[in-house]
């Protein structure tokens, strides 16, 4: 989030300079009133229609006002007894109604309308579509299109493990299941198990074994008609093998689908006996296969009881890294889809191809001025980005597989260009010697993720007049490709021509111009960019609000680009060694600089924001103690100042100090910092109110923290600074001065701060990374590049508390491998031809991770090898080198390689020569490593088990190899209202107002669903909450029903087995259980510890949390034995990582004991229990209510141990004559159980007494009073600022949610 100012509109508002928000939101909504009515737009009440369509019962349907006749038209092809048209048209009252009109917008349509299903007649276009469509349902169930990547279509697997009953469950299922159910996991997901298969992951589902409705539906060679047919009004043929092998010949006319008599030797378009013309394909077919007709509608019923997340398309392609075997059938859509160009929906479009530019941007120059506007905004931006991703990677592929002709044909290999579907793949390879004092190919490597990371940054600040280039970046078979919209014109003229600003020769001759300046001058701010002068080559001073790199270009469409904004953000000078310059200590003790492979390091936006933050809170301290100090001397001078004199702050009494936090100093500090704010207000606004003693206070602070202005904190960056080629006029030399200290100043901020706080976050379980990906993502969000990794796990290595990092080390390690055998594989890729692409992979894999010691690489076949090889081609596609060096590759090469390039990239030392040392050493996993390296680097392997560990045999053949895929990088367009709703509900639920959170959580997930669709990585985050937010509530079936869609969600748009997604099986889990589902609930968790161990072992301290839940369950079941195995694998996981006298240690010890109550085993439930006592005592004290109630619960069980011995001693003494009094062994109750359950999980209810429900009420006027008073004062404020922040709570979820007795009530909701 961008501290100084979020959005070009907040920069008109605000003074020039005021010092930023500290609350990331800072564009507030306007006052809630205002957000309250623009929502009540979009919510139009609903109302129902009915539907009349030929040959089935009428029916109703509800729509709302704002859909399109259109969307009407799609509810109709997916229900399943009108699935099978597609072309129609909707008729009331005998007018045929608009497809792309609003519903609103149509006359005298109203409650109880009837519209007529009218059937059109088929033109080519139609008729293609049609054929589609059948093809589609009949194709619904199976999974062939998620294996291979396509369309958008990804894997589900919850289905298998809940078998589809959740949400109509609680009415089915007989009372509380107790009969018998059957427990025990597979072997393999017990604790203590070595074992880790990987069939698993993608268990069989009995949906795809599909019925087969037809062995063969295709096109046939008869087409296109002949003229004299095609005015008889035939369209196309088609040619059908029916499952009882019956071949027929079809004929697609303008009045509908009919038989014909051609045979495939023979034409003859005449129509066939039975003459029957149907408008539906499906129709025809029902009527002349039998087989046909009964399993199509088996099929159409299966396709509609699936859950709709299973289904719909995802925003952006997911790729799967494991597949099994697949037969390969006959489809005649995709094979036309293969050797045209369709992308996204060209065939919908006139005019064929789309004009991305076009569409790009003027999707962004549409309205923004109140919420509708910005949704409809919103939503075409996001889609149009989307369908570009997609086009730009069909399109990389194309062009490295060669299947594209370059623009420059004559030209070598690298410096080809292409241009395909009106958009420009360029290669990532140094041309034109344009990166030679940067480092050559390596920077030209890098150039297009940072430049992609530019145009990301400059979309959110979204300034208005400023146009980005739409920008894709796609890895694939060792090559990486830029994908760019096309400025209209840029082809036509000389780019030396058309740059109008910045530099093309990175700061020879530099130009500028004074409408970008304008422009450029809005993100200054945001983006902490100094506005400054360079030197061109004519010592002419030029002013540049960017890096020199950043070419200004206007279109032939008058509009204004800017790109290559591979500089935006200021140099990394921990990696760029620059002579005569010295780095602060705390970088030379880290050994910094280092000289890395290239000069186009840079920071990352996160890390400029925090950093700016971080000076912002020094900067308000260093005014606060000077004001105080300020203060004391002025005090001791007496009071003879006369009236007028001190600024009017000071003649203010002290306000009180704040609640004693220990020390009168501290809160009068707190004081001190508000006025200092005032008065950095007062000054900035420069009405001459301040006194000058004041301003010298703020001018000091201002120069101590090196802010640019000297009258209010402002910290901006000079992304030239260090730039090779570029020279300041010696005008700037202090403000470059200061400049290069910034600089300076950031790259320790990062070692000093941002790493160190890391790593305290990861040893508090702050953060819990999985695996190499959301370590990754951990890292970035404090801005620290993975360059750094090595250094992170070095801090590791050397924390006090290193035992309960091993996690991350071990992530680390491993993340630190992969990516160096990601870097090797990049080039061994490289020389690798089409037809040896499967053999030098596998053979790769195993050298990387076979423990078989010499694998022979199979090279293609002699008999398939020409003998008269041509002489080496001149213009080869890039992936048609044809050199088998890729085959001499060894393992210990290989491993040799990997820790150089470790040492050399990473600058940390690993000590293994081969796969097993580096398991053995680390503690890693052979399949974590195969998921990791499949994820990089976009190989799809067959789902089997691979034995690592043969000495025998090599574990991956060439067969094993069926895929490999593009790596995607691409911009995220975000829903910013959705997102400002979601995040007020969060702390309205951090509040403990449930339901407002709750209401702005359901709104923000209606508007998520406008922007992005069904489907998307935030909806899901919200879904989430809602349904712990209805649980919390006791509303279970909503909670079930939200988190089975926030679990589907997950699995499509993240993947199977991403961290989240083990996370949002946790959770389902839980509400299942609660809702009395033992044995989903079971199964869930089973399938959430599975992927856990496949993801990353057993050694996590989140499966601690997943074995207590496990444990839990099966107490609750009576299965005590295998509940214990769980249960103290948690304690033992749980004591490595919290350390033996934490908390949550003592309640696993509990956990124990009462299990092993249950069993009768007092001795053993006593000693864990004393062990927990004995912590709760030492970490809350004698009084405590934990305490208390574990020396309750200990006389509890001493009893039953006193009464077990006196039965025992009754019985040997009296023999089998002994009269015994029954035991009372408890069987747990399931609420005991789902009480702990939920507390493991962090969800508390706190029930609240009358009084205290009073002094909440009291304290939620107050609080109320306060706002109000603070919104009046300042109304650009974000309302909620006043509010003391939350403490941060455990990760995502909102670790300890309030409920007020149970069902709050309603004095509760302030």
């Amino acid at each position: 989030m961008l501290l100084n100012g979020d959005c070009p509109e907040s920069l008109e508002k605000e003074g020039a300079a005021e010092p930023p928000r500290e609350n990331g939101l800072d564009e507030a909504e306007p006052g809630d009133e205002t957000t309250g009515q623009e929502v009540i737009v979009i919510q139009d009440t609903g109302f129902s229609v009915k539907i009349l369509a030929p040959g089935i019962e009428p029916f109703s349907l509800q729509v709302s006002p704002q859909e399109m006749v259109q969307e009407i038209h799609q509810v109709l092809m997916d229900r399943e007894d009108t699935c099978h048209r597609t072309c129609f048209s909707l008729h009331l009252d005998g007018n045929m109604l608009d497809h792309f009109s609003e519903l609103r917008s149509v006359e005298g349509l109203q409650e109880g309308s009837v519209l007529r299903v009218v059937e059109e007649p088929y033109t080519v276009r139609e008729a293609r579509i049609h054929v589609r469509h059948v093809r589609d349902l009949l194709k619904s169930l199976d999974p062939s299109d998620a294996f291979n990547g396509v369309d958008c279509n990804s894997l589900s697997f919850l289905s298998v493990f809940t078998d589809g009953d959740l949400g109509d469950s609680g009415k089915r299922k007989k009372g509380l299941e107790m009969d018998p159910i059957d427990c025990t996991p597979p072997e393999y997901i017990l604790p203590g198990s070595r074992e880790r298969p990987l069939c698993p992951l993608q268990p069989q589902n009995r949906d795809w074994k599909p019925l087969q409705c037809l062995k063969v539906l295709t096109m046939s060679g008869w087409n296109p008609p002949p003229g004299n047919r095609k005015m008889h009004g035939d369209l196309m043929y088609l040619f059908v093998i029916t499952a009882e092998d019956r071949q027929v010949s079809i004929t697609a006319s303008t009045r509908g689908f009919y038989l014909n008599q051609s045979t495939a030797y023979h034409f003859n378009p005449k129509p066939a006996s039975p003459r029957f013309l149907s408008h539906s394909l499906v129709e025809l077919l029902n009527q002349i296969s039998p087989t046909f007709k009964k399993n199509f509608a088996v099929l159409q019923k299966k396709r509609v009881q699936r859950h709709p997340f299973e289904r719909i398309a995802t925003p952006f392609q997911v790729y799967s890294w494991t597949a099994p075997q697949a037969e390969h059938a006959m489809d005649c859509v995709r094979a036309e889809d293969a050797y045209t160009s369709r992308l996204g929906y060209e065939e919908h479009i006139p005019g064929q191809t789309r004009d991305w530019n076009e569409e790009l941007q003027t999707t962004r120059e549409l309205p923004r001025k109140n919420l509708p506007e910005r949704l409809l905004r919103e939503r075409a931006i996001f889609k149009v980005h989307s369908d570009f991703t997609a086009a730009a990677t069909r399109g990389a592929m194309a062009v490295i597989d060669g299947n594209v002709m370059a623009i420059n044909p004559s030209e070598e290999t690298k410096m080809q260009m292409f241009i395909w579907n009106n958009i420009f793949f360029s290669l990532g390879f140094d041309v034109r010697d344009h990166y030679k004092d940067f480092g050559g190919d390596v920077a030209a490597y890098v150039a297009p993720t940072n430049d992609l990371n530019g145009v990301r940054t400059y979309n959110v600040v979204d300034v208005e007049g400023l146009y980005t280039l739409g920008t894709v970046v796609v890895d694939y078979r060792g090559y990486r490709v830029t994908a760019q919209s096309i400025i209209p014109g840029i082809l036509e003229r000389d780019q030396e021509q058309s740059v109008i600003y910045g530099s093309i020769d990175f700061g020879k001759t530099v130009v500028s111009h004074p409408r970008y300046l304008e422009l450029l001058e809005r993100t200054s701010r945001p983006l902490k960019i100094l506005r400054h002068r360079v030197l061109n080559d004519r010592d002419e001073e030029v002013e540049l609000c960017s890096s020199v790199e950043c070419k200004g270009i206007i279109g032939n469409d008058g509009r204004h680009y800017i790109l290559d904004l591979l500089r935006t953000f200021p140099p990394d000078l921990n990696f760029l060694p620059v002579p005569g310059e010295e780095l602060p200590e705390e970088c030379a003790r880290a050994g910094f600089p280092r000289a890395h492979r290239h000069k186009l390091c840079c920071l990352r936006q996160e890390l400029v924001d925090a950093f700016v933050e971080h000076r912002y809170l020094l900067f308000m301290k260093l005014a606060a103690l000077q004001l105080m100090q300020q203060k004391a001397s002025q005090l001791e001078t007496s009071f003879s100042l006369e009236n007028g004199g001190p600024s009017s702050m000071e003649s203010k009494p002290e306000d009180p100090p704040g609640p004693e936090a220990g020390s009168e100093e501290e809160g009068s500090s707190a004081s001190g910092l508000a006025k200092v704010k005032e008065l950095a207000e007062t000054i900035a606004a420069d009405d001459g109110t301040a006194d000058p003693r004041s301003r010298e206070v703020i001018r000091n602070a201002c120069r101590a923290v090196g802010s640019i202005s000297s009258t209010a904190f402002d910290i901006r960056f000079n992304p030239d600074i260090f730039s090779p080629g570029v020279r300041f006029p010696e005008s700037c030399q202090d403000e470059v001065r200061d400049q290069k200290q910034l600089l300076k100043d950031a790259a320790a901020f990062l070692l000093s701060c941002q790493i160190p706080s890391l790593v305290k976050d990861c040893t508090e379980h702050a953060v819990l990374p999985m695996d190499g990906a959301t370590l990754a993502e951990v890292m970035r969000q404090r801005g620290i590049n993975m360059r750094y990794l090595g250094k992170v796990l070095e801090l590791v290595l050397r924390s006090p508390a290193r035992q309960q990092l091993d996690h991350v080390y071990k992530i680390g390690i491993g993340e630190l491998i992969t990516r160096s055998a990601k870097h090797i594989f990049k080039t061994y890729l490289q020389g690798v031809e089409l037809s040896g692409l499967s053999a030098a992979i596998s053979h790769f894999l195993n050298c990387f991770l076979s423990s078989y010691p010499n694998p022979v690489a199979h090279l293609p076949a002699d008999e398939l090898v020409s003998k008269k090889r041509s002489k080496r081609r001149k213009n080869r596609p890039p992936g048609a080198a044809d050199n088998t060096a890729w085959a001499v590759m060894t393992p210990q090469e290989l491993w040799r390689n990997i820790c150089q390039e470790a040492k050399n990239y990473f600058d940390f030392s690993l000590e293994c020569e081969t796969v097993d040392q580096a398991v053995e050493t680390y503690g890693l996993q052979k399949i974590t490593l195969l998921r990791e390296i499949s994820l990089k680097t976009g190989i799809q392997v067959l789902l089997k088990e691979y034995s690592f560990d043969s000495r025998h045999k090599p574990a991956f053949t060439e067969e094993d190899v069926l895929n490999i895929f593009p790596v995607v990088k691409h911009v995220n367009p975000k829903a910013s209202d959705a997102f400002h709703f979601f995040q007020s509900g969060q702390a309205k639920v951090q509040q403990g107002f449930l339901k407002e959170g709750c209401e702005l959580i359901n709104e923000a997930l209606n508007l998520f669903n406008n922007v992005y669709g069904a489907m998307h990585v935030e909806t899901c985050a919200c879904l989430r909450l809602l349904a712990r937010l209805h649980y919390i509530m006791g509303d279970y079936a909503e909670a079930l029903s939200n988190q089975q869609k926030a679990v589907l969600m997950s699995e499509r748009v993240m993947g199977i087995e991403h961290p989240n997604t083990i996370q949002e099986y946790m959770h389902l889990a839980l509400y299942c259980f609660a809702s009395s589902q033992l044995s989903t609930a079971l199964s869930l968790l089973y399938r959430a510890r599975y992927l856990m161990l496949l993801v990353f072992g057993e050694d996590h301290p989140e499966m601690a949390l997943l074995d207590n839940n496990i444990g839990l369950v099966l107490h609750g079941v009576m299965e005590y034995d295998l509940s214990l195995r769980f249960l103290e694998n948690a304690l033992a996981v749980s004591t490595k990582y919290h350390g033996p006298k934490a908390l949550k240690v003592a309640l696993s010890h509990h956990l124990v004991a009462r299990v092993y109550e249950s069993k009768a085993e007092f001795r053993s439930a006593l000693q864990h229990e004393k062990e927990g006592y004995t912590i709760y005592k030492t970490q809350l004290g004698e009084d405590h209510e934990k305490t208390k109630e574990s020396s309750e619960y200990l006389k509890c069980l001493t009893q039953q141990a006193v009464a077990l011995q006196r039965t025992m001693n009754e019985i040997y003494r009296n023999g089998s004559s002994a009269n015994i009094p029954p035991l009372k062994f408890t069987a747990p109750s399931m609420a005991s159980v789902l009480e702990q359950l939920n507390v493991i999980n962090g969800i508390l209810f706190i029930p609240l007494s009358q009084k205290d429900l009073e002094n909440l009420k009291a304290e939620v006027a107050r609080r109320h009073q306060l706002q109000e008073a603070s919104r009046n004062r300042d109304k650009a404020e974000e309302p909620m600022a006043t509010e003391p922040e939350p403490e941060p709570s455990g990760g995502p979820d909102l670790g300890s949610e309030l409920q007020a007795a149970k069902d709050p009530p309603p004095s509760v909701q302030g």
